[in-house]
Parts: C-alpha cells; sequence; structure tokens
C-alpha cells in the first residue's frame, strides 16, 4: 500500500516566534490522527531548526524548501544537504513551480537537486505541473512527460514522493477538478512505472476540498500552500475525512 502524505509549505512566511506559535496550536490538533498519514511541514531555512525542535517525538517531517546539490563551495546564498541534516530535516521540496518561473530552475537542476537529496538519505518531494496555456493548447501530458523523464532521468524512486502542481491552480482559489487531478497522477504513475510511489496534489489544496480530492484512488496526498499558513486550516486538512 502507497504511503499518504500530506505536507504544508509554508513559502516565504513566518518567523520563528511565529512558527513556535503556530506549532502550539497545531500539534495538539493532529495527535490523534491516523497512524497511515504523514505529516511534513516545510518551512524556510530559518524556521527549520525550531520546527525540528517543537516537532520533536511528534512523527512530523520535517521539510526544507530547497538544496543546492553541491556539499559546499563557493554558491553565495545556496544551502546543502549536510547543513540540512545537521537540522534534522527529513524532506526537501525539488522543482516548485516558483522555483522555476522565478529563479531559474530547469528539468536538469531538478534531476541534480534530487540526487543530492536521496544521497543524504533525505526524502525529496518532486514537483511537475503545467500552465493554463499549456492546458488551454492539449499539451498537459507531453509537458508532464518531459518534467518526468528529465527530471527523474536514472533515478531510484524508492524514497521519491511526486506532487503534481497544476501551475494554474497555485494561489489562485481555483482547483483542478479531483476527477482530473485523479486522472492526470494516475497518467504520471504509468509514466512512471513507478506503483508504490506516493503521489501528491497541490494546488488551492483547502479544508473544503480535501475530503473530495483524498478520496479519489490515485491521490496519495497533498500539498498544500496558502491553507497550511493557519494551525486550524491544515490540521482540518490532516484530519481529513475519509
Amino acid at each position: 500500500m502507497r504511503s499518504i502524505v500530506i505536507a504544508g509549505n509554508w513559502k516565504m512566511y513566518k518567523t520563528r516566534a511565529q512558527t513556535r506559535e503556530y506549532l502550539a496550536t497545531f500539534v495538539p490538533m493532529i495527535q490523534n490522527r491516523s497512524s497511515d498519514r504523514n505529516v511534513v511541514l516545510c518551512s524556510p531555512y530559518t524556521s527549520l531548526e525550531t520546527l525540528a525542535e517543537g516537532l520533536e517525538g511528534q512523527n512530523v517531517g520535517v521539510g526544507a524548501q530547497n538544496l543546492h546539490w553541491e556539499k559546499e563551495g563557493a554558491f553565495t546564498g545556496e544551502i546543502s544537504a549536510p547543513m540540512l541534516q545537521e537540522l534534522k530535516v527529513t524532506h526537501v521540496v525539488i522543482g516548485h513551480s516558483e522555483r522555476r518561473e522565478y529563479f531559474g530552475e530547469t528539468n536538469q537542476t531538478v534531476l541534480k537537486r534530487t540526487q543530492a537529496v536521496l544521497a543524504a538519505n533525505l526524502i525529496p518531494i518532486v514537483c511537475v505541473g503545467e500552465s493554463k496555456a499549456q492546458r488551454d493548447n492539449n499539451e498537459t501530458e507531453t509537458f508532464i512527460f518531459q518534467q518526468l523523464d528529465e527530471g527523474l532521468d536514472g533515478v531510484n524512486l524508492a524514497q521519491v514522493i511526486i506532487a503534481y502542481e497544476p501551475i494554474w491552480a497555485i494561489g489562485t482559489g481555483e482547483t483542478c477538478e479531483s476527477e482530473e487531478a485523479n486522472r492526470v497522477i494516475g497518467l504520471i504513475r504509468q509514466r512512471i512505472k513507478g506503483e508504490q510511489v506516493p503521489i501528491l496534489y497541490g494546488g488551492s489544496v483547502k479544508p473544503t476540498n480535501i475530503d473530495e480530492l483524498m478520496a479519489q484512488p490515485e491521490i496519495d496526498g497533498a500539498l498544500v500552500g496558502g491553507a497550511s499558513l493557519e494551525a486550524e486550516s491544515f490540521a482540518r486538512i490532516v484530519n481529513y475525512v475519509d
């Protein structure tokens, strides 16, 4: 049976003080969750240590939002796997659409980052997804397959999590219909030949649609952006009704 993963991506939000305040509310609300639900919180680098300390013993993963593929070097502004390991990070988000759009991420750099994450025995959450123009031009499958083929070339998928995030549904309030998300995720699973790989849906996931999304047979969880910033909201998503 594939793992269920509910991951929250805080993006560039929350100071350390705000992180502590969040956890004081969030942790008690998820303690009675089903044991098969893996929860991960992905914070800015500055909050990772605070997050790890506050989640100690709670069986909740700590995720970074990126990393460089080299262990060290003259890469101003970057962070390496050993640095994240020291902070007790367990997961790393790779290839988020915002990294691709604003910071020059390519399928080739996604591959190098993913390889570095796996070499450090961390778990990558590799993001793929199409734009509105690509969807309108019936290029969804072609584009995503290229992301998969190039970004996961030769990668051992045993420790990989994939997140399907249609770009047109991220932060827009427009959610991909659950049946369509299920269809695309099914195609992704066929393409990678990864029956046991958890594939998450991301894109305006909210407490009001999580139950419907998780009822779909191909969807193994969610990568949640804005709705993960409020403790009560994200706790409801973690505690979805199945």
